[in-house]
């Protein structure tokens, strides 16, 4: 049983840090990539960062230069390092993998969600 696990999430203020981490754990075969999503009240589910396995890493243009996505293959394990944030970050934030299981055959994975809020 493939789990993703999240942490890190909780409450900054404007122009502050905070850093997630999303660590799968499983009888997992390959991860091709392991990807950040959020979802603010009213809103649609929307990528904020992904990264694939060869090491390539894309973002939405919102959080450019502020966020950077980073992994830690040995211990599959992926970080959000979220700096200079604003209100309109606060969202639910999900971890997301594409992978495969041991056995089985590629598909998307989430974890259950941390909250992010960015408030004075």
């Amino acid at each position: 049983q493939v789990q993703l696990v999240e942490s890190g999430g909780g409450l900054v203020q404007p122009g502050g840090s905070l850093r997630l981490s999303c660590a799968a754990s499983g009888r997992i075969f390959r991860i091709n990539a392991m990807g950040w999503y959020r979802q603010a009240p009213g809103k649609e589910r929307e990528l904020v960062a992904r990264i694939t396995g060869g090491g390539s890493t894309n973002y939405a243009d919102s959080v450019k230069g502020r966020f950077t996505i980073s992994r830690d293959s040995a211990k599959n394990t992926v970080y959000l390092q979220m700096n200079s944030l604003k209100p309109e970050d606060t969202a639910v934030y999900y971890c997301n993998a594409v992978l495969i299981p041991a056995g089985g055959f590629s598909r998307d994975y989430w974890g259950q969600g941390t909250q992010v809020t960015v408030s004075s």
